[in-house]
Parts: C-alpha cells; sequence; structure tokens
C-alpha cells in the first residue's frame, strides 16, 4: 500500500510538470525580424522589349520593266554610295532614246523652216504683196513648232530617264541585304530587287505604361547620364555602347495605353542588325522612396498588405499601394510613413493582432 501511494505522487508530479511546460510553449512569443520603414534615394531600371531598326534601310525597287542583265553585289555586300548594284537590260530603251532625238532634230528644222517662213511673209506684207490674215498664219505656224520641239525635248528627257534606270546604284553607304531575283529574270516596273541598310547607327523602339513615363519623366534623373539607355542583346549580355533616348510619340495608343520611346545606339562594329530584338533598360532615380521589400508584403483579393508591428508589439494589418515593384523590393506610394516598424519576414506565420518579439533588421534596401 506504501508502494501505491509513492507511485501515484511521482505520477501526480509529472503530470504537474507535462501540464506547465505546454503552457509555457503555449504562451511562447515567436522572435520575428522587423524592419523600420525609412525614406531613401535609389536607383530604378525597367527593361522594355524592343525592336532595332536601321538609321536608313530601304528598299531598291526597279522603276522600269525589263531583264535582269548584269548584278554587280552579292547578299552582305558592303557598299558605297554611287556604286553599281543591279543593270537592266537596256536595249529598248537606247533606240526609244535615239527616236526621241530624231523627232527633236525634225522638230527643230521645222521650227526653222517657220522661222524662215514668218521672217519671208513679213517682208512680202511691207511691200503689200501679201495681206495681213498671211502674216498671222505664218506666226501661227511657227508657235506650232515650237511647241513641237518643246514636246519632243521632253520625250527625250523622259527616254534619257528610262534609260537612267536601267543602271541602279547604291543610294548611300550600307549593307545590301537579301537578292530575290537572278540574272535573266524578267523585272517588273516596282519589283524588289534588294533592301539596303545604313547601321552604323540605329534606333530602338519601346512602349512604356503612362503610369511608368509620367514617374520617368517627374524623376530627377542623374545629369550626367541625361536620357542615355542601355541595351539589352537577344543573349541576355549588355551592349558596349550607351543610347540616347530622341523623341517621345505625342500620344498614347489608346489599345493598350503606352507611349513609345525611341532612341537612338551608335553601332561602330556594326553587331547590330536591322530587325534585331533585345530589351531597353531605362533608368530613374527616385528620390525618398518608402521601399519595403517584397517578402514584407502580402497579396488577398487583389490588394496588398504588410504587418504593422505596433508599439506594444503587436502586428495589424495595414493595405498599402505600391508606386512600382523592382526586382526584390516595393516603392510604396501610400499606406506607410517613415518610421514606421514592419514585419520583414514570417508573414505566413503569424495573425492580425499576434504579439511578437521583435528582432531590428539592419539590412539596407
Amino acid at each position: 500500500m506504501k508502494n501505491y501511494w509513492y507511485y501515484f505522487v511521482i505520477c501526480a508530479f509529472a503530470a504537474g510538470c507535462a501540464a506547465k511546460g505546454n503552457v509555457e510553449n503555449k504562451n511562447e512569443v515567436p522572435q520575428l525580424p522587423v524592419l523600420q520603414v525609412k525614406l531613401t534615394d535609389t536607383i530604378l531600371q525597367h527593361d522594355y522589349v524592343t525592336g532595332i531598326e536601321a538609321v536608313k534601310n530601304v528598299e531598291i525597287r526597279a522603276r522600269v520593266q525589263g531583264f535582269l542583265s548584269k548584278i554587280f553585289v552579292d547578299e552582305g555586300h558592303e557598299v558605297k554610295k554611287g556604286e553599281p548594284l543591279f543593270q537592266l537590260d537596256d536595249h529598248e530603251f537606247v533606240n526609244q532614246l535615239s527616236r526621241a532625238k530624231a523627232n527633236v532634230s525634225n522638230a527643230k528644222a521645222e521650227a526653222k523652216t517657220a522661222e524662215v517662213e514668218l521672217k519671208r511673209v513679213k517682208i512680202l506684207l511691207a511691200k503689200n504683196i501679201v495681206s495681213p490674215s498671211e502674216l498671222e498664219m505664218a506666226e501661227a505656224k511657227l508657235k506650232a513648232a515650237e511647241a513641237m520641239v518643246e514636246e519632243a525635248i521632253s520625250i527625250q528627257k523622259s527616254a534619257e530617264t528610262k534609260l537612267s534606270y536601267t543602271y541602279i546604284c547604291s543610294p548611300f553607304d550600307g549593307i545590301i541585304d537579301r537578292i530575290p531575283l537572278k540574272t535573266g529574270s524578267l523585272v517588273d516596273e516596282g519589283a524588289l530587287l534588294t533592301t539596303i541598310s545604313d547601321n552604323h547607327e540605329v534606333y530602338a523602339y519601346f512602349n512604356v505604361s503612362e503610369n511608368e513615363y509620367l514617374h520617368y519623366k517627374k524623376s530627377s534623373a542623374d545629369q550626367r547620364r541625361g536620357n542615355t539607355v542601355e541595351l539589352l542583346l537577344a543573349d541576355g549580355t549588355i551592349y558596349n555602347q550607351l543610347g540616347k533616348i530622341e523623341t517621345v510619340e505625342s500620344e498614347f495608343d489608346e489599345g493598350t495605353g503606352s507611349i513609345a520611346f525611341r532612341a537612338r545606339f551608335p553601332n561602330p562594329s556594326k553587331l547590330l542588325k536591322h530587325g534585331a530584338t533585345g530589351k531597353v533598360r531605362l533608368t530613374a532615380r527616385a528620390e525618398n522612396a518608402l521601399i519595403v521589400p517584397q517578402k514584407s508584403v502580402f497579396e488577398i483579393q487583389d490588394k496588398n498588405y504588410v504587418f504593422l508591428v505596433n508599439d506594444d508589439n503587436t502586428v495589424k494589418m495595414r493595405s498599402v499601394i505600391p508606386q512600382t515593384r523592382e526586382a526584390e523590393y516595393y516603392i510604396i506610394e501610400d499606406g506607410l510613413k517613415k518610421g514606421d516598424r514592419i514585419l520583414y519576414e514570417g508573414v505566413q506565420n503569424v495573425k492580425d493582432g499576434a504579439r511578437i518579439a521583435p528582432v531590428k533588421v539592419t539590412k539596407e534596401l
């Protein structure tokens, strides 16, 4: 009986200790990192998909019909201004020019004859041998003959121009694109012969949302950089030349709500080609910005929240409105102020109104 009583006391003592431990565990306050919000200056970077276009990119088309007799260049060939590119068969146009020159000669001869006739009629009229009407007729014939001369000269110039169209030269320094036709092909008027690109400089066009456009224009960007931008190539590397924003369109696109920018990049090595793709990196400075880590923000029904830490170390959900989102943080437009304390991470492990043991975070954002 004595042993039984001794066993009962030990069990009761053990149960009491276990109950006490459960109460202590239940009341334990979790230690969580807390960040104090402060104002800071930062550099914002946004990447925009862009299409690369040569500063000059011109289609070379046939201006007359004919057989393609010669091709002087090859695809990808660099050419200089005035360098011959193509030759169309010119026999028909040479004949047209010869006929036009002959017509000019005939018209000038008839005009000369009419001029001599007019002089003769004037002499006869002075002697009262012919009537004044004869003089009027002679003058009209001379005017008609002179008009025929002008018409013939015009036809000759047109024939000369058409003949010149058979010899096609480069309009500027550039690089030849694909040549779709081959020697001997019948070329129609207006047919595409090739495209030539002058890509010693290139344009990069990209679209920016209205919100980002306003932020860019209002931001006090570093004046030393001005409107300079970077270009990320298709392989993810950064192009070794800086570009400069030259123009912005005058209106927003109604369908997308964006506005187009144009930047110019030097291309001394000819690395960038017309039609290439990449991303333009636009940089702006944000001053006195409230920066919050992304891990501190959580979303409920399309709204963003943080856990604000009160003076008594209890947490309270606070709705915030981000102005923009960067790689690892938000810039907050409304909902927080300088000096507020927020839960740095672990937002999924606490509930609204819970008490925590704050651990100060000194990480620089």
